[in-house]
């Protein structure tokens, strides 16, 4: 497949573009490809059983809280889908359906497939572990800059801290 991005006037942009970009790369290289050890029974209309946990996959990359958000966020995202082979997404009720046709040995499954994914993926898999690992954190409840983008005082128990400086 040959993925081209450029900047255009038509109807077929998508908000997705760095998620299609990604997708694509995820396409080349088979990244997804332990979904496919998920054996799921289920009937076959539209998709695969392994095409609609890849949706659910893209719904939490594309930011929906729940699945129910699926359809509104993804409607129209033809282009996006095409990416994937697929001609549009589905519903969000066939998605909802798939999850709840998991049985335990299907969550299992899919539990080793997950992790076989983020091990391919994971920089500290490939860390050298000889040296530090630098993880760096803030705990101390201190407020943000006011320029940063939704910045909040986050909520810490115990000692509160001032929102002037002293």
């Amino acid at each position: 497949m040959n993925v081209e991005f450029d900047l255009t006037d038509g109807s077929f942009n998508t908000q997705f573009a760095p998620l299609a970009a990604l997708s694509a790369h995820y396409q080349h290289n088979q990244v997804l490809a332990p979904l496919e050890k998920v054996d799921l029974r289920m009937k076959i209309r539209d998709y695969s059983p392994v095409c609609k946990l890849k949706q659910v996959l893209l719904s939490i990359l594309t930011g929906c809280e729940t699945l129910t958000a699926f359809n509104s966020q993804l409607d129209g995202e033809s282009g996006f889908a095409a990416i994937w082979n697929w001609e549009r997404f589905a519903n969000q009720s066939t998605l909802s359906r798939t999850l709840d046709a998991l049985t335990l040995m299907n969550i299992e499954q899919l539990r080793t497939a997950t992790t076989a994914i983020w091990r391919s993926i994971s920089h500290t898999q490939k860390h050298d572990w000889r040296g530090f690992l630098l993880l760096d954190f803030d705990l101390s409840g201190l407020p943000c800059s006011a320029r940063a983008e939704a910045s909040q005082k986050g909520y810490f128990s115990g000692k509160k801290t001032s929102l002037v400086a002293s």
